[in-house]
C-alpha cells in the first residue's frame, strides 16, 4: 500500500471511528424521548388529579341534590302530602354548590332535583405539551321524601 493510500485509508477509518459525522445524535434522541416521556408522566399525574376532581364534583353534586330534595313544600305538608318546593329546592341546591366552590346547574322536575357541577382543573405537566387544563363534570339526582318512601315500599314487597 502506498503512503498516500495508507494515509487516506487510516484518516477515513479514524474519522468514522471517532463518530465525527454523528455529532448531535444524542441530543436528537434525548429530544425525541423526553417529550413523550413528559406527556406520559403528565397523563399519569394530571390524570390522577382529574379523577380525584371528578370524584369531588360528584360528591358536591350529590350533596347539593340532597339539600334541594330536602326542601319540602309547606303548603303540601299542611295538606298532608310530601312534595318538594321547586323554588326553595333550586335555591338550596345552588347555595350548596356555591358553598362547595363550584356553582352548578340545578333542575327541579316532578319531585326530582338534578344538579350538574362542572369546572376546570389546571394541569401541572400536561401544560408543557399544550394542555393547560382538564374539564371535569358530574351530575346527581335526588328525589323527594315521598319518592324515597315509594322506593322503600317496592323494596319491602320484593
Amino acid at each position: 500500500m502506498s503512503l498516500r493510500l495508507r494515509t487516506w485509508f487510516h484518516g477515513t477509518v479514524r474519522h468514522r471511528l471517532s463518530g465525527a459525522g454523528e455529532r448531535g445524535i444524542v441530543a436528537a434522541y434525548v429530544t425525541l424521548l423526553v417529550v413523550p416521556l413528559i406527556a406520559l408522566l403528565g397523563l399519569v399525574c394530571d390524570g390522577g388529579r382529574a379523577m380525584a376532581a371528578k370524584q369531588a364534583a360528584a360528591t358536591e353534586a350529590a350533596d347539593a341534590a340532597r339539600a334541594g330534595a330536602g326542601q319540602l313544600s309547606v303548603a303540601g305538608l299542611r295538606q298532608g302530602t310530601l312534595a318538594v318546593d321547586p323554588t326553595d329546592a333550586r335555591r338550596a341546591a345552588f347555595a350548596a354548590t356555591v358553598a362547595a366552590g363550584h356553582p352548578g346547574r340545578v333542575i327541579v322536575s316532578r319531585g326530582q332535583v338534578t344538579v350538574v357541577v362542572s369546572y376546570r382543573v389546571p394541569t401541572l405537566l400536561l401544560g408543557i405539551v399544550g394542555v393547560p387544563s382538564i374539564t371535569v363534570s358530574a351530575s346527581a339526582t335526588a328525589v323527594d321524601v315521598a319518592g324515597v318512601a315509594e322506593v322503600a315500599k317496592v323494596t319491602e314487597r320484593g
